[in-house]
């Protein structure tokens, strides 16, 4: 691995993430059948945030899902964790781009009961992420999806819903398959008997053991950017002109990625580069400076690996906690200097991507409306 000072870009804009930390609300809200008049206001408020709500009967693994992704617990830490009986609520805000509030609800609480508001609970900009638990028997989680994706649907129709058959790690690959085909056709024909076949589905299996928990998320927070169409033109562009074969923009503190290029992501290399990531994090942990950040990573960081098969992986430090990690053949990386140039052209239209972002939100800034909906790209 070889790293050094881009000395290059005296144009260096600043950190367009900074200010922006993984923070959480007080885990304190309890509210429930047995606490009908708990203010809902603190959670619920109306912003300019989509939500991510975690849903699934108790042990499906939700709270698990939420403390591997965006607090790097490692995945057998999870054992220890207790049963979910309140919401907790977070604001996960680690860039420009990356800005949401994820809700873990407990499974054993049904939500369209009388006491509890559901237009403050599903209304505005965001997605059901509904977890099950594939080593068990799925039957009664099906039965929950299709009463919650029903219920949920009639009172925002611009929900968006994704599935997680989880904790595949225990399944063989042909038993995983026959799982995701037998939930996929149960779901699917429920919602044809009751005469919603509009409502569009996506399946993920996912394990916190691998990095399939990862690429499933960076799947669920790239629908709920509206820049991406914007941000995957830029990195088509981008290697196009570069001769690179793949590259991926990650959010560093979750190692989702929040876009890439239009060829087809193979798991493979998206585990490469998350290990890439990994291995810069820790080695500037060590010999790196770190001046009181939650990641030491700045404007400085950047490294190359070559791998025994002749390729190349290559990362770029995009803003305080973005970064772009590229995947291009060694014989490629001989125009390095080409590569650097057009990185940095890449880096301004990415500012600029956000600068039309900020200026948008400045607008909204005395907006109060809940179901606020932004489709398509920006610039």
């Amino acid at each position: 691995m070889t790293s050094y000072t881009q000395e290059d870009d005296e144009h260096y804009r600043g950190e367009f993430g900074a200010g922006y930390e993984v923070g959480s609300f007080p885990k304190d809200f309890v509210y429930g059948p047995d606490d009908p008049d708990q203010d809902l206001t603190q959670i619920f408020a109306p912003d300019q945030k989509p939500k991510i709500l975690l849903m699934g009967l108790r042990r499906s693994g939700k709270s698990s899902i939420q403390k591997v992704v965006f607090h790097k617990m490692t995945p057998n830490e999870t054992l220890f964790l207790e049963s979910t009986n309140k919401i907790e609520s977070e604001n996960i805000s680690n860039s420009s781009f990356v800005q949401f509030k994820i809700l873990d609800f407990p499974g054993q609480i049904d939500f369209f009961e009388p006491s509890f508001d559901s237009e403050k609970i599903f209304g505005g900009h965001g997605t059901l992420v509904f977890v099950i638990d594939a080593q068990d028997d799925y039957m009664e989680a099906l039965t929950r999806l299709h009463q919650t994706v029903l219920r949920a649907h009639k009172v925002n129709p611009h929900l968006r819903f994704e599935v997680f058959i989880h904790k595949v790690d225990g399944l063989s690959d042909d038993t995983k398959i026959e799982t995701q085909r037998d939930i996929h056709q149960r779901v699917n024909d429920e919602l044809s008997d009751a005469g919603m076949e509009q409502i569009h589905l996506s399946f993920y299996l996912t394990s916190i053991y691998d990095h399939s928990i990862f690429e499933a998320f960076s799947k669920v927070v790239q629908k709920l950017i509206p820049q991406l169409p914007t941000l995957e033109n830029l990195l088509n562009i981008f290697i196009s002109n570069s001769g690179i074969e793949k590259a991926f923009l990650f959010d560093v503190l979750s190692k989702i990625y929040i876009a890439t290029d239009s060829s087809p992501v193979d798991m493979q290399s998206y585990e490469l580069c998350c290990e890439m990531i990994d291995v810069v994090i820790d080695i500037s942990d060590i010999y790196g400076k770190a001046d009181g950040m939650q990641v030491p990573f700045d404007k400085d960081s950047s490294s190359i690996i070559k791998l025994n098969n002749a390729t190349v992986l290559y990362l770029r430090e995009v803003s305080r906690y973005l970064a772009l990690v590229c995947i291009l053949r060694e014989d490629n990386f001989d125009r390095q200097g080409l590569i650097d140039y057009n990185f940095l052209c890449f880096r301004n239209g990415i500012q600029e991507v956000f600068d039309v972002h900020t200026s948008q939100l400045q607008q909204l800034t005395h907006s109060t409306s809940p179901h606020l909906q932004t489709n398509g790209p920006t610039s």
